[in-house]
């Protein structure tokens, strides 16, 4: 069982910048890959960005040039940094595991953008 907790939400103003971070009770090396999710109301969960083991990245076409994600491996944790948000980031944002084909979540962490 892996448990991953999710912090750094919050309320920001457009065109400004938070920092996700997702601590995992596991070794993130044992994970094939980690994830950014994030949902808005009314829509369906969307992957934001992805990290593999061996550290390639993935992003959406949405947030490409504004958002980072990277990984410390000693703490365990893996970061979203949202740079020049925007009121459309506004969502639950999830962060995901995937190790031997089971995949996990955490409870998620609300980020509200306001225009």
């Amino acid at each position: 069982q892996v448990q991953l907790v999710e912090s750094g939400g919050g309320l920001v103003q457009a065109g400004g910048s938070l920092r996700l971070a997702c601590a995992a009770s596991a070794n993130i090396f044992s994970m094939n890959v980690m994830a950014w999710y994030r949902q808005a109301p009314g829509k369906q969960r969307e992957l934001v960005a992805q990290i593999t083991t061996g550290g390639f990245t993935n992003y959406v076409d949405s947030v490409k040039g504004r958002f980072t994600i990277s990984r410390d491996v000693v703490k365990n944790t893996i970061y979203l940094q949202m740079n020049s948000l925007k009121p459309e980031d506004t969502a639950v944002y999830y962060c995901s595991a995937q190790r031997t084909g089971t995949p996990y979540w955490g409870q998620g962490t609300q980020v509200t953008v306001s225009s």
